[in-house]
């Protein structure tokens, strides 16, 4: 047979390793089971999904085909062995099960309930679930990689650390976006500016990525942290596109995605580099007070008069913000031809933004 290792991909193994989690997640049935199992002081080892490969590697133990519920785990996990569970966990099908995965299969855990768990993982597409009972811990484990379980009380003290972070750097990014419109209406933005203003997108973002995991592990209890996470959040991701696209050689959308992608794997010492950043973004043997030219994207979508994709046919009519500056106080009539109204109301928003009239 060949094992599901060999046939799964990173990102199959990641998305099946987030379901498991949500599945084991607080205010769950099989999350209930687990807390009962530890507060019992039991061991258990629970194989979920995959069926016909989990039953074929193993024998003896008891057929039961009996509906699932969080109590019955329990109980059977008195007994040793394994549990088998079908995918939607609805029956459990087997338990007291003897599993005997392949022994050459590696795995660097070292006692006898996590080797067969993290072996059935990798020979199954099972989600495979051990909980020690000298340690009192679970662990879940998908593709080999094992996952341990934390108390609500766990996440939460990690999760309000988070949360002070994710604050601190939202305001930080806040004011740094300020500054930086008035630095591009001054026609005075730097390389330094820019590389700043992506390190502190890059860490608002990193920050929520790890926040959300945590949500992801606290279930039903997590709906006011992810409410909180998505507030802070805002509107930060339409506006790291438009400014990738106002200082990118490339201005496209599709060019804005790939580079979040390329940044958001970039190690923190190339992220603080001015020099790096500019690389990345298109430029070579740029220094970091050298003197950078935006489209204006990001600067005009915040004006409420500008509409939906009304910038794009601005800075396409124009070339920049400085021209669309230029052409407000020489040529407002040209403005008409993309959809501006009142050219006037535009001029009072960029004035109002640049401190240059009240």
């Amino acid at each position: 047979m060949e094992d599901a290792h060999s046939t799964q991909s990173p990102d199959d193994a990641r998305g099946r390793m987030r379901d498991a989690i949500k599945k084991t997640a607080h205010g769950t049935a099989l999350r209930h089971a687990l807390d009962m199992i530890i507060a019992g002081h039991l061991g258990a080892l629970i194989c979920i999904g995959d069926t016909d490969n989990v039953i074929r590697a193993g024998d003896d133990g008891f057929k039961l085909d009996i509906s699932f519920t969080a109590n019955r785990l329990f109980e059977l996990s008195k007994m040793d062995g394994a549990i088998v569970i079908d995918r939607d966990m609805t029956q459990i099908l087997r338990a007291n099960y003897h599993l005997n995965p392949d022994p050459s299969l590696p795995t660097s855990e070292t006692g006898m309930r996590h080797r067969t768990a993290a072996r059935m993982s990798l020979l199954t597409t099972a989600m495979v679930i051990s909980v020690s009972e000298r340690r009192q811990v679970v662990t879940v484990y998908v593709s080999g990689r094992g996952h341990q379980l934390k108390s609500a009380s766990e996440l939460m003290s990690t999760i309000n650390q988070l949360l002070v972070s994710m604050e601190s750097t939202r305001t930080r990014l806040d004011r740094g976006l300020l500054r930086l419109t008035t630095l591009e209406l001054d026609d005075y933005v730097t390389l330094a500016d820019i590389a700043e203003t992506i390190y502190l997108f890059e860490m608002l973002i990193t920050v929520s990525a790890e926040l959300n995991d945590l949500v992801l592990q606290l279930g039903s209890q997590g709906k006011s942290i992810e409410m909180q996470r998505e507030e802070l959040m805002g509107d930060t991701s339409e506006d790291y596109t438009l400014l990738l696209r106002d200082y990118a050689c490339d201005h496209s959308e599709a060019n804005a995605a790939a580079l979040r992608k390329t940044l958001h794997a970039t190690d923190n010492a190339k992220l603080r580099s001015p020099k790096s950043v500019a690389e990345l973004l298109g430029y070579e043997d740029m220094a970091e007070d050298s003197i950078m030219k935006p489209l204006g994207l990001r600067t005009l979508s915040n004006v409420s008069v500008v509409r939906e994709g009304m910038a794009d046919k601005i800075v396409d009519k124009f070339g920049s913000l400085q021209q669309v500056l230029d052409n407000i106080e020489s040529n407002p009539e040209r403005l008409d031809d993309v959809g501006v109204k009142n050219p006037n109301i535009l001029a009072d928003s960029l004035y109002r933004m640049w401190g240059k009239r009240a």
